[in-house]
């Protein structure tokens, strides 16, 4: 028998692409304060469509940085469980622009998938979430469980004021448990629960050799080269094997045992084509190596780092001045305040003579975080996509970090789950970003499964 609440939302599919539409063409770019005006059409925007969808309590909170919007409907009663539905309205810079097929702002279909920043990452699959929310109240009149809406607007830089905000709102915000829209699943062809994500913390670093860059004739040999020494820097991070070599780095991190690894080998992952797909030359590691170092262990990378000359044909100085950015991926056991002291400390005592060097961080980071075996909204959300694909969905990990999950805990002591119809392969982040169009039905399908499930259990279920 026909769902009607799913039959409502299918056939809404093209006036649920055009309001799409609308949405990511709204710049709303978080990082940068000329899109400020672009973040402020976003709000509008999602505020209306919470009011026409019936939504109580539309609203902006705000603690200093970019507002959240937020909403709410409780009419299930004091025993139903209250679900914290979140997602995120800002995005990444469309940088570089010219590489973009397609305007990145404008919604364009293209081979099965739509097109525009911020589609993937996170439009789509929030306005995917707070649809089929709003079909329930459309053709039912009422929700299976009490919801509250949480739109943040700072996700993409790091959640830099979703705490304060929580912190400040502590009962407009409180909940039995967190589902996301947000967290992209892991392929598109496979059914699968992330569990689990790895935590972040970052740092730049500037090296100084003098006051400005100096002919490398007339100073060669007497004057530190910045550039050279924050190569040289960079290097004493790892060592000879490509481990990191910073002391105190994996304090505390807990690493996979035995039985752990045996569950990865048995994991369907075709590490070639990976390699092959992202145009990568074949790391040579088995199923298990690979998701163990992408799920299960610590990373120190670098993400960038300039200095001294770098246009056409050559220009012989010594550069004066050079800098990197590093993040580092963190697992269960490790706290990003110590490890950030760990790495700079290292880089403070590998310092080169002759130069200066300046530590800068701008985020708290976030912990990694896992949510509970039995957690009822996690056994919901698998009964859910069992049901709607035909297939016992596997459970897996995230080599990313999504900020929420660990300020919700440590803030609402709540877990947070994971049930995004994104897909990890759709280019969020980069020039082309895309969404799956088939990404659609199967979301609304999965949804509305998942939240009658949610109707079942008694607020009590959620308890600890």
């Amino acid at each position: 028998m026909s769902d009607p609440v799913l039959a409502h939302l299918l056939a809404d599919r093209t006036a649920f692409v055009a309001r799409l539409a609308a949405l990511v063409a709204c710049p709303s770019v978080s990082t940068d304060p000329a899109y400020a005006p672009g973040m402020a059409e976003a709000r509008g925007w999602w505020c209306a469509r919470l009011a026409a969808l019936g939504f109580r309590g539309v609203r902006e909170v705000a603690a200093g940085g970019h507002p959240a919007v937020t909403a709410h409907w409780h009419g299930a009663g004091s025993a139903a469980p209250t679900l914290l539905v979140y997602g995120h309205y800002d995005v990444q810079p469309a940088d570089p622009v010219a590489a973009w097929t397609s305007p990145p702002f404008a919604l364009t279909p293209r081979h099965g998938r739509l097109h525009g920043r911020g589609v993937s990452d996170d439009k789509g699959p929030s306005l995917l979430a707070i649809e089929t929310l709003g079909a329930f109240l459309a053709v039912e009149g009422r929700l299976p469980c009490n919801v509250t809406i949480l739109l943040e607007g700072e996700e993409e830089v790091g959640s830099a004021t979703l705490g304060r905000i929580l912190e400040a709102n502590r009962a407009l915000f409180a909940a039995d448990a967190v589902l996301s829209a947000d967290g992209a699943r892991w392929r598109a062809d496979l059914p699968t629960m992330t569990i689990a994500t790895r935590g972040v913390a970052a740092l730049e670093l500037s090296v100084r050799s003098a006051g400005k860059d100096l002919h490398s004739g007339r100073y060669g040999g007497v004057v530190a080269n910045a550039a050279q020494a924050l190569a040289q820097l960079l290097a004493s991070l790892r060592d000879s094997s490509g481990e990191i070599a910073v002391a105190g780095f994996a304090d505390g991190a807990a690493l996979p045992d035995a039985a752990t690894r045996a569950d990865l080998a048995r994991i369907p992952f075709d590490v070639a084509a990976h390699d092959a797909a992202i145009g990568a030359p074949p790391s040579g590691l088995t199923t298990a190596q690979f998701l163990e170092r992408l799920w299960l262990r610590p990373t120190l990378e670098v993400n960038g780092l300039w200095g001294g000359y770098t246009g056409p044909g050559g220009k012989t100085v010594i550069p004066n001045l050079a800098q990197a950015k590093l993040s580092m991926r963190l697992v269960p056991g490790q706290d990003p305040a110590r490890v950030v002291a760990a790495v700079a400390a290292h880089l403070r005592r590998h310092c080169p003579p002759g130069v200066a060097l300046e530590i800068t961080t701008h985020r708290d980071g976030s912990r990694a975080t896992e949510v509970p075996g039995r957690h009822p909204l996690l056994l919901a959300a698998e009964a859910a996509l069992e049901a709607t694909t035909g297939r016992a969905p596997l459970r897996v990990r995230m080599g990313a970090t999504l900020p929420l999950s660990d300020i919700v805990q440590r803030v609402l002591g709540l877990h947070t789950v994971m049930f995004s119809f994104a897909t990890a392969d759709e280019d969020f982040h980069a020039p082309d970003e895309n969404w799956r169009e088939s990404a659609i039905p199967e979301g609304f399908a999965a949804w509305v499964a998942l939240l009658r499930r949610v109707g079942g259990p008694r607020r009590a279920d959620f308890a600890g």
